[in-house]
């Protein structure tokens, strides 16, 4: 019996009994009693085995538990007495399609994820490709672009096969220079055409390479990158792009201002783990921009990056799938990069995202046209449906006001039979996908990212579907510092806006349940909508801390590292210490020799990077308060050379990256651990962060 016809089976035989199930009526009381079985039955599938053919069973309850909803939804409940009802009230059938949707082609992408592993190369060096690898940059400051370029020349490869260029779309002199001396290429053009996809189409025009590696310009790669990625084009001659991770080793805005050194699953790391894993596992990997590995055969084949959209990274994997190119995706760490410092930079470069995104669907979209198989396109329509998520998640913030303001229903039928019906959908779809990615992404955080773009996207969502040509690509700035702690309300503006008028709307509701005869209202219908208000009003006031900017003076990000340094002092005593953290300006090492440095200062650390040891001339900064036993120096001086050693230590070993297992997720921890934040946020109190966020604190004994 053939796979195919197995499955055919399957369907034969559940098909039936879902539909049954799905459009069979129940009053409240037997709708509970379903749903609660239901639910009941997850539980237990959960707790019983972590194998995936439970994780298959769960999301065909949850889908037919939703789809039982969206059935009701659709036949009993769009039943209006005015036309303001009826705007109102297919507003949020129609956010609530768009969230059945995106729970389908979710589903369908994370039920199956590809755990690909590193293809070796071969034993036979003569055999492995040529490399160009291409890092660019239109005006983000030399010390940011320095490291990448420095880390790029310590890839453990032929040096004869290998090529580094900094394509400057900035013509600036001082990169010249430092190309010069760091000994890399240099590319610069006469006009900024566009923009990155046209620096990196212009560059391919100078260069021979077989394969093209693309790394930002804060991305700073491991030295087993290019190792661990080309054996699989040479495994696949018809692999065009194998993606890895984007990670991020400072914390982005929400991280930083609301988790408050809290061990949460960052933002990116759903897309990175299981979303990306199964866009493999149907061969529709998208190219994200950095940190990846292009064939230039293919990007011949499709007249190189597309220059059409400002997200040239997704919408070159598309026309490299639409011409019949593989494309592969590596969850293994081999990049570190810096995230946004500022919510407003967040929220700009967001917008970008959604714009480039969004453009794709209206200009190139994956459902029509050839080339695409029916997994990939379905893969593509949740990556640019998703998107569209400001419209709803306003739509859903704002109507329970509508009831408890002006007592306008939109939803027909009685409150209580709502409940029964929404309840279990709401919770199978929120448990289940705690179960599927819960250690990628905690329940009810998503809601707060969302929230926090969704006021700021709306308009340009809207004027980008009717225009998609418009717009223009920018640049996230990054390597910025906050001196100074302060409260972004302008980034806020609009969640401020709604949070009053929750909390007003929850008071107006309190009012009308203890005078539904003047009012006229069912008591049952304004404690869903105040309860759903008051949920909302969590997140929204969560989104608001998140521009509570906290204070962030480090100019260049530590790591921790735990390995022997030499302590030089004037007088010429030379002592052993060990050297705690690290960056590219500084570090801080164990207090070794008590007072002494006072009348007898250090002048000189001896650092070993594992390959050379690199005397670096220090200034002692000084101790705090609360760590007296570290001394803190910062560096004086250091050439190109010894910079190079230094991004060798810090960020080249293999294991730099280590991305964290975090704990399970608890759906009901989650939404508390969301109170908490907010209450620590509100009340100035700030948990202690790590030097730097996912990094191993190792120590180094020869080779790293």
């Amino acid at each position: 019996m053939t796979k195919i016809f197995k499955i055919f089976f399957v369907l034969f035989i559940l098909v039936p009994i879902m539909v049954f199930t799905i459009i069979t009526p129940m009053d409240a009381h037997d709708q509970y009693v379903f749903g609660l079985s239901m639910i009941v039955g997850c539980f237990i599938l959960k707790h019983l085995s972590h194998k995936h053919f439970v994780s298959v069973c769960m999301i065909l309850i949850t889908v037919v538990m939703s789809t039982r909803y969206m059935y009701f939804r659709t036949t009993q409940t769009l039943s209006f007495h005015s036309w303001i009802e009826v705007v109102l009230g297919y507003t949020l059938y129609f956010a609530e399609i768009y969230v059945y949707i995106m729970l389908l082609l979710t589903s369908f992408q994370n039920v199956w994820s590809l755990k690909r592993e590193i293809t070796p190369m071969p034993d036979d060096v003569s055999k492995w490709p040529t490399v160009d690898v291409y890092i660019p940059t239109y005006n983000e400051p030399l010390k940011i672009v320095s490291d990448t370029v420095l880390a790029a020349q310590c890839l453990e490869y032929p040096k004869d096969k290998l090529n580094i260029y900094i394509l400057d779309d900035g013509r600036r002199k001082e990169f010249a220079a430092f190309a010069t001396e760091a000994g890399v290429g240099y590319i610069t053009r006469t006009d900024n055409a566009h923009a990155k996809a046209g620096n990196l189409n212009h560059a391919m025009k100078l260069t021979k390479g077989e394969f093209i590696t693309v790394f930002d310009c804060d991305h700073i790669c491991t030295r087993i990158f290019l190792q661990a990625t080309i054996g699989a084009f040479l495994k696949d001659p018809k692999l065009a792009l194998l993606q890895t991770p984007h990670h991020f080793y400072s914390p982005d805005p929400i991280e930083r201002n609301l988790y408050l050194g809290r061990d949460i699953p960052s933002e990116g790391e759903l897309f990175y783990g299981p979303i990306q894993r199964g866009n493999d596992n149907w061969n529709a990997t998208f190219f994200c921009g950095s940190c990846a590995v292009i064939r230039r055969k293919a990007l011949d084949d499709t007249n190189g990056f597309a220059v059409e959209t400002v997200t040239e990274d997704a919408h070159t994997a598309l026309r490299l799938q639409r011409k019949g190119w593989n494309t592969a995706y590596l969850d293994k760490v081999l990049a570190g990069g810096l995230a946004t410092e500022r919510t407003i930079l967040h929220i700009i470069q967001r917008n970008r995202w959604a714009r480039g995104m969004i453009q794709i669907f209206r200009i190139d979209n994956p459902l029509l046209g050839r080339g695409l198989t029916l997994a990939q396109r379905l893969c593509y329509l949740s990556a640019m449906m998703y998107f569209l998520f400001p419209l709803p998640v306003v739509t859903f913030l704002l109507i329970p006001l509508v009831y408890l303001y002006f007592g306008l229903s939109v939803v027909y039928g009685s409150a209580s039979l709502l409940f029964a019906y929404v309840l279990p959908h709401l919770f199978l779809t929120i448990y289940t996908n705690s179960h599927l990615t819960g250690r990628y992404r905690y329940s009810f955080w998503g809601q707060i990212y969302d929230i926090l773009l969704s006021f700021h996207l709306v308009i340009p969502t809207i004027l980008v579907m009717l225009s998609p040509r418009k717009g223009k690509f920018n640049v996230t700035d990054k390597g910025g510092t906050i001196d100074k702690g302060y409260f972004d309300a302008h980034a806020v503006r609009p969640h401020i806006i709604c949070a009053v008028l929750m909390t007003l709307g929850i008071a107006f509701g309190f009012i009308k349940y203890f005078m539904p005869e003047y009012f006229q209202v069912q008591l049952s219908a304004i404690i869903f909508n105040a309860a759903w208000t008051l949920f909302n009003l969590v997140l929204v006031i969560g989104a608001i801390c998140v521009a509570r900017e906290t204070p962030n003076k480090r100019q260049r990000q530590r790591l921790s590292l735990n390995i022997p340094v030499l302590i030089y002092q004037r007088s010429g005593i030379c002592s052993r210490s060990t050297l705690r953290d690290l960056s590219m300006t500084g570090c801080r090492i164990d207090n070794v020799i008590g007072d002494n440095y006072e009348d007898d200062p250090i002048t000189d650390l001896e650092i070993s990077t594992g390959y050379n040891s690199v005397c670096v001339p220090v200034e002692y900064v000084g101790y705090n308060d609360i760590d007296r036993e570290f001394l803190r120096f910062s560096f004086t001086e250091i050439s190109v050379n010894t910079q190079r050693e230094i991004v060798r230590l810090l960020f080249t070993r293999p294991n730099t990256w280590v991305r964290p297992e975090h704990k399970p997720d608890n759906m009901f921890k989650s939404y508390f651990t969301i109170i908490a934040c907010i209450y620590d946020s509100l009340t100035n109190k700030r948990h202690k962060a790590e030097p730097a966020k996912n990094n191993t604190s190792e120590k180094v004994g020869g080779e790293a």
